[in-house]
């Protein structure tokens, strides 16, 4: 039984790792996104 705990705990963190790491690259883009739009129209 612990061992079932903590793949599910394991299995838990690396969604949220992913989760987070998804978020942080799709700020990434939107910002690059946004200077290229900044060039473009200059």
């Amino acid at each position: 039984m612990p061992a079932e705990t903590t793949n599910t705990v394991t299995d838990d963190h690396r969604q949220a790792v992913e989760g987070e790491r998804g978020a942080l690259v799709a700020v990434l883009l939107m910002v690059i996104l946004g200077v290229a739009g900044i060039f473009a129209v200059s």
